[in-house]
């Protein structure tokens, strides 16, 4: 599992440059090899660079607030044949329910993953082998794809038999 080293720098009393934040940082949710690892976020209001206040305290939000961006690890686990339609609905429906996200949740018809964040996304796939699913394709992704999310509807799925896991940026937007 990741536990990445997180440095957040900032500015002394004399605005002078320095750490403000060096620690290890722990996933904030863990579901067999399904991860969530905030990063940093910001909330659109001005950026006090003298403080250090951690930014991923409190609970984690599938996406950012109004003007403001998020940061993350997240890993996707492989999906077990042997879980039913069902059984895989559940786990989607609770899953995003756990991280604010359950009105995402627009268009299931084709997975039961499928959602839409009023968000610019950028995703780097860092290992592993996934695919992500829109209303009418899909595209197998390899270790260094990345994929540009302009607010539609998707949903991703590990292929083969190690979790795929990215690192994603996203940041507040609107859209015609």
């Amino acid at each position: 599992m990741i536990k990445p080293r997180r440095i957040v720098t900032g500015n002394d009393k004399n605005g002078e440059s320095e750490i403000k934040i060096n620690s290890i940082i722990e996933p904030d949710i863990i579901n067999g090899d399904n991860i969530f690892l905030e990063l940093w976020n910001t909330d659109g209001n001005v950026i006090d660079n003298t403080d250090s206040i951690d930014r991923t305290d409190g609970p984690v939000i599938l996406s950012p607030p109004a003007n403001g961006s998020k940061i993350r690890y997240f890993s996707i686990a492989p999906q077990d044949p042997s879980i039913s339609t069902e059984e895989l609905e559940e786990m989607f429906a609770l899953g995003f329910k756990a991280i604010g996200a359950e009105h995402e949740r627009i268009n299931t018809h084709k997975h039961p993953g499928m959602h839409v964040t009023k968000s610019i996304d950028y995703i780097i796939l860092i290992s592993g082998n996934a695919t992500l699913t829109l209303d009418n394709e899909e595209v197998s992704l390899q270790t260094g794809d990345i994929v540009i999310q302009r607010g539609t509807n998707h949903a991703w799925t590990a292929n083969g038999d190690t979790p795929a896991l990215f690192i994603a940026v996203l940041i507040d937007s609107k859209f015609n």
